[in-house]
């Protein structure tokens, strides 16, 4: 995806105001939380640093992981070289049509993407995904509260592996866009779900539960799109009868501000 202009994030940020302003106040699964609530400076200024920053440390960390897989098969260290690689390379994925493509990257980047999530759960990364669960006030703008680590490594877990199978560059790059902004949805302060279907995509009311500070919520819901890995993993917690309630980081003080939670993974 190319680089976005700051006129560009700023009235993007304007139009998703607006829509999920709208539906957070028709539909919302905590009623009464401020526009400008707790933290709401801090997510506003990741809205403008992760795009501007954020995705540029992405792009390097990806680049360089082509790169060595490249080399690794025994391709030149030139630009040309290097690009002709990228474009050309066949696998039986790559001969397949561009539309199984997309359907295959969705599922399997979906699984990766759910191991990776448990990864970051874990003790050697937690830290750096802490500072997207500090958030106490969980709606559509929270979910940009995202450490460069914690992306650039989420986009190397998920991408380089799809790369080595021979997925076109196309779909990749259609791929990674729509995850964001699928993330941004199911963030939102919404109740809803896809009744008959809640087990098979992910919507707010499945994610909020991941992000409850909540003890039986706890580790649950990893999956960012198909359920389903939760359902066979042991991870899937949904209950019919009421929303969470309490949102942050269990028996953790995340700070509060931009540049404390920048620093706080390496305190």
């Amino acid at each position: 995806m190319k680089h976005q202009s700051l006129a560009g994030i700023a009235v993007s940020f304007v139009a998703l105001s607006l829509v999920f302003g709208l539906v957070e106040r028709l539909w919302p699964a905590l009623p009464g939380q401020p526009r400008l609530r707790e933290g709401f400076r801090t997510d506003l200024t990741y809205w403008f640093f992760t795009p501007l920053v954020t995705k540029a440390v992405s792009r390097v960390a990806l680049v360089a992981g082509i790169v060595v897989i490249a080399l690794a098969a025994g391709v030149p260290l030139e630009k040309g070289a290097i690009k002709a690689f990228v474009e050309t390379r066949r696998t039986w994925v790559s001969e397949l049509p561009a539309f199984v493509q997309a359907v295959l990257v969705i599922v399997l980047g979906d699984f990766i993407g759910y191991w990776g999530h448990r990864l970051f759960h874990g003790r050697a990364l937690w830290k750096f995904h802490a500072v997207h669960h500090g958030s106490t006030r969980l709606d559509w703008l929270s979910s940009v509260r995202l450490h460069p680590v914690n992306d650039a490594l989420e986009r190397l877990f998920q991408v380089l592996p799809l790369f080595l199978l021979g997925f076109k560059p196309s779909v990749l790059g259609a791929y990674v866009p729509f995850l964001t902004l699928y993330a941004i949805f199911i963030h939102a302060n919404v109740r809803w779900d896809y009744g008959l279907l809640r087990a098979a995509v992910a919507t707010p009311r499945f994610h909020r539960w991941h992000h409850t500070s909540q003890e039986e919520g706890l580790d649950k819901n990893f999956a960012g799109l198909l359920p389903l890995w939760d359902v066979l993993f042991g991870t899937y917690y949904m209950p019919a009868d009421r929303q969470p309630e309490r949102f942050g980081v269990a028996g953790e003080a995340v700070p509060d501000g931009f540049l404390a939670q920048l620093a706080y993974p390496f305190k």
